[in-house]
């Protein structure tokens, strides 16, 4: 009776997995992740120091800029204290709680970094529609009331995912197929039903990143026809090369975010370090890539 009860404890700790099939290479890793980090460290903190000191980019679109910059360094940060103890210090077990935690805050930025996406291609819009009227309309304080808002959204919809976790036994195996935390994957490790985690899994991937991508669409559509009203051919490719950037950022965000969920749900038989490429494009390189888009296509910065 004894070792039944045993068999059926929840586990306390997990096992994160570095890349599969290459435990012997793993520390030498731990140098290239390290140059990301720091390159993203120093990507993003230069774009928020340039629109800082420089008065010429105290507008509503570079405000946002910083916006979605302190999320893209949120985001990584997330993921850094597991990667160190894989990669740096070869320590893989992480505490049930610390994991939870880490795949709190995992969500809540990538969701907020989708609203951030949403509130640009809006800017965009606002500002090649009613230029005259830009700043007025996004002035100070209507920005931080959007910015609060896409906070409280991913706090709201996220917040209910630990408590969902906590819930569920972990019987068997309580090695995870990433080097972080994330929910699919922390819940395919459970010993009973996850119908309910599935499905509101599913609930806040399509009333959050599915409506957001919906508003995109909708944002760019208007843009497009507001552009194409344009007599100038020149001014017409002008004003749509001053979407160039976000519309980057949103291919970047939202491929490797779908690739990932895809395969996730429906292509569980692939290779686990397709699974994880995937995985690590959203959160490792999307950071990296946004601070070198935005300072590479923004004339301004």
């Amino acid at each position: 009776m004894t070792n039944l009860n045993a068999s059926h404890a929840s586990h306390r700790n997990f096992i994160l997995t570095g890349i599969p099939g290459t435990p012997d290479k793993n520390p030498w890793l731990a140098f290239p992740l390290g140059f990301l980090y720091t390159l993203t460290l120093l990507g993003i903190g230069t774009i928020l120091a340039v629109i800082k000191v420089e008065p010429s980019l105290h507008e509503p679109m570079y405000y946002f800029l910083s916006i979605l910059a302190l999320t893209d360094v949120s985001l990584s940060m997330s993921t850094l204290p597991s990667m160190l103890s894989i990669y740096w210090f070869n320590a893989p077990e992480i505490a049930f709680d610390a994991c939870i935690m880490q795949m709190f805050f995992i969500h809540v930025f990538g969701i907020v970094e989708s609203g951030v996406l949403v509130s640009m291609a809006f800017d965009r819009f606002v500002a090649i529609r009613n230029p005259l009227h830009y700043v007025s309309i996004l002035n100070h304080d209507v920005i931080r009331k959007i910015g609060i808002a896409i906070l409280t959204r991913a706090v709201c919809v996220v917040f209910p995912v630990p408590f969902l976790i906590k819930c569920l036994p972990f019987c068997h195996s309580n090695v995870l197929s990433h080097s972080y935390c994330l929910h699919q994957n922390m819940m395919r490790l459970a010993c009973a039903s996850t119908r309910v985690n599935s499905l509101y899994g599913l609930i806040v991937v399509i009333f959050t990143l599915g409506l957001d991508v919906l508003l995109t669409l909708l944002s760019y559509v208007l843009t497009l026809k507001t552009v194409l009203g344009i007599v100038s051919r020149g001014e017409r490719l002008k004003t749509l090369s001053t979407c160039l950037s976000h519309m980057s950022a949103v291919l970047l965000f939202y491929v490797p975010f779908m690739g990932a969920s895809m395969i996730h749900r429906f292509w569980e038989h692939l290779s686990p370090v397709v699974n994880m490429v995937m995985a690590d494009i959203y959160l490792l390189l999307l950071p990296v890539l946004n601070s070198i888009v935005y300072s590479v296509k923004t004339k301004q910065i």
